[in-house]
């Protein structure tokens, strides 16, 4: 798909408690290690619980000063296991690789922001952690409300690495494009509303400076960090 330049669309409506670890595992690369990572994703999959983050840079309407605002998602692993795994993992991976470094290049009022073509930085690129696409998971979840993290593809069984964040109730996306996740709270929201103010009609972005993905990662909870401080690794924080 992203190859041939076929652009990724999303089709708009016609009109602490103690100051060390308890104890700590020396090689990240033993398998006790990987367990426990495993044993970490593997239960925050069955809770539905996984979290992901973007520090995003960006210049408000009427300033011409940056500033970075995080937004923090909620990943439906129990559900799309295999969507949000490619999101997470692209979260984690280093720039070039994934999201970090990468910009939303379509934003559209009252619908939409779309990103993470990290390869070409237009819309018609991109790639996912199983291959240049893959098929979609399922249609359980619905685009119903503002908030909603889902990805953008160029037709059935084409994604990639591209999402969308919504920013209205989008129903006739559904069945189309998959939902695999959602902005977590109300501060990240207001977020995303700011960057969606620098968006035009015809998605292009009125701001000399592109809204940009500076820090991302999957948000590990306190509870594992404090037992097991070694399941941390580059992209992973705690809340």
């Amino acid at each position: 798909m992203f190859s041939r330049s076929l652009r990724s669309t999303i089709t708009p409506p016609c009109s602490s408690f103690a100051s060390r670890p308890l104890f700590s595992i020396p090689n990240c690369n033993s398998p006790s290690f990987l367990s426990l990572r495993s044993f970490h994703q593997s239960s925050a999959a069955m809770s539905g619980n996984t979290k992901a983050y973007f520090d995003i840079q960006y210049a408000p309407v009427g300033s011409s000063a940056p500033k970075t605002g995080r937004v923090v998602f909620n990943l439906y692993e129990k559900d799309v296991p295999k969507t949000a795994r490619n999101f997470r993992e692209l979260c984690k991976a280093p720039e070039g690789q994934g999201y970090l470094g990468s910009t939303f290049h379509r934003i559209i009022p009252q619908f939409m922001l779309q990103g993470g073509d990290f390869t070409r930085h237009n819309g018609t690129g991109g790639r996912s952690i199983y291959g240049e696409k893959f098929a979609d998971e399922n249609f359980i979840h619905k685009h119903t409300k503002p908030g909603i993290l889902s990805m953008a593809n160029a037709g059935p069984n084409t994604n990639g690495s591209q999402f969308f964040i919504t920013t209205v109730v989008t129903s006739w996306l559904d069945g189309k494009h998959v939902v695999f996740g959602e902005v977590a709270d109300e501060e990240s929201m207001k977020v995303v509303k700011e960057v969606e103010a620098l968006g035009s009609s015809s998605g292009a972005v009125r701001s000399n400076i592109k809204p940009k993905i500076v820090a991302c990662g999957e948000l590990i909870s306190s509870f594992y960090s404090l037992m097991f401080p070694e399941l941390l690794k580059v992209g992973d924080v705690t809340p």
